[in-house]
């Protein structure tokens, strides 16, 4: 007789209906792909009379956990409920009961990650979260088995499609930050309060995770230093444009002979980089190792299906397991302790525009201050002058972001600066 594996899905949401829907086109499949049947036997929701109508069978809704935990032909939990609890509480509880556990919870593997998996490997079970970072592109498995052969260097990419789609408005249509926001939210792309996205706090809890696995060393959201896309203007876009840049909001991480350095925060970076030419809600992933060189993996982000396609996935990786009685096999990867570099020890390029007199000795001003704290400049503009002021456009070489910060201090305090209008970071290698 075929074996029969029973889920508990945690959530009906967006993302959980989307599992459901994905679970069931497969029913016809399922057996010639895993050689077994997955069945539905519970769905955890708050209303049940609201979510009837979105299942088959209403029998299989309820708003009491402990009728997935206490069922023993529930192999697999499905968590897609997000936030930090009751979510935690009920993968540990599903966890320490034997069950598998599959969750797209990116808050709280970014947090509790470690300790998650830890206690899946106490109790031989299967601890998976591909959906938690860049939805239905393949990311975490590649890193953990595909690329495991490899000692990776960097990990970067646009991890975060709401603010992708706004800077590709902005960008390709001109729009004002404001306006390309209005828009996101219109189309659903925004939540209704946007800040996770907009500041940069989303794609900073995906780069502690990516950090984490590329470099078997545990980072957490609060070692990953996040800035958002609020303060970039039209005006920002359209130097860019001139100067062969495009601006994206790149998650960062990079593994250096001193330290991992993790962050978040927009980028202008060439034209000619493929993650240049990442638009609207896509997002992509580059990666570099020793020996696979690069890669990119590219796809929709987010969204109901695509993030359904990747928590089916790790379903499915399950069943196998379970059908060998191989669970358990990767879990925390994390075996080193090395150090997180504060942001201000990091080198980048910097992109800087400000308002200055127009007069003379604003350059040497300039280039003085620079000089006292060991900035280099690579590229300065100079705009033509309106009622005696000055916009001037500087691109730097490399630099230690703690030198440039006092530079940019040095040229706040000039009596001859009106405003430092803009400041953001050059992607280098």
């Amino acid at each position: 007789m075929m074996k029969k594996i029973g889920i508990g899905l945690l959530g009906l949401g967006t993302v959980g209906l989307g599992t459901y829907k994905v679970l069931k086109q497969q029913e016809a499949e399922m057996i010639n792909k895993l050689g077994v049947e997955l069945e539905v036997k519970k769905v955890l929701v708050r209303n049940i009379q609201k979510a009837a109508a979105k299942v088959e069978d209403a029998s299989i809704l309820t708003n009491d956990w402990n009728d997935i935990l206490k069922d023993d032909s529930i192999e697999i939990v499905i968590e897609l409920m997000g936030g930090l609890e009751p979510a935690r509480t009920y993968i540990v509880e599903a966890l320490k009961a034997g069950k598998h556990v599959v969750t797209a919870n990116k808050d709280l593997v970014a947090v509790d990650g470690k300790e998650l998996l830890d206690l899946a490997g106490e109790h031989h079970c299967d601890f998976l979260f591909e959906a938690a970072v860049a939805g239905g592109i393949p990311i975490i498995r590649p890193l953990k088995q595909c690329l495991a052969g490899n000692h990776l260097t960097e990990v970067m990419g646009i991890v975060n499609g709401t603010t992708n789609f706004i800077l590709t408005k902005m960008t390709q249509e001109g729009m004002e930050f404001s306006d390309a926001l209005a828009l996101a939210t219109e189309l659903g792309y925004a939540e209704a309060d946007p800040t996770a996205d907009i500041e940069g706090l989303d794609a900073g809890r995906k780069v502690a995770i990516l950090s984490s696995i590329a470099f078997n060393s545990r980072v957490v959201f609060d070692d990953v230093y996040t800035e958002g896309i609020t303060k970039i203007t039209a005006k920002d876009i359209h130097y860019a444009k001139n100067m062969d840049l495009t601006i994206k909001l790149l998650g960062v991480a990079r593994l250096k002979e001193d330290g991992i350095e993790s962050y978040v925060c927009p980028m202008l970076i060439p034209n000619d980089h493929p993650l240049a030419s990442v638009n609207d809600s896509y997002n992509a992933v580059f990666v570099h190792g020793d020996a696979v060189e690069d890669a990119m993996f590219f796809g929709r982000g987010a969204g109901e299906m695509p993030t359904a396609s990747a928590v089916v996935g790790d379903v499915f990786d399950i069943a196998r397991n379970i059908q060998y009685n191989c669970c358990g096999r990767i879990s925390c990867t994390c075996y080193k302790e090395l150090p997180i570099k504060k942001m201000e020890d990091t080198v980048n390029k910097f992109f800087m525009r400000m308002k200055v007199d127009d007069k003379c000795g604003v350059f040497s001003t300039l280039a003085s201050a620079f000089a006292l704290n060991s900035v280099s400049i690579e590229q300065i503009i100079q705009r033509q002058s309106k009622n005696g002021i000055a916009e001037i456009v500087v691109i730097t070489e490399p630099v230690v972001e703690g030198n440039f910060k006092k530079a940019v201090e040095l040229l706040e305090a000039q009596e001859t600066t009106r405003e430092v209008s803009s400041i953001m970071r050059v992607y280098s290698k």
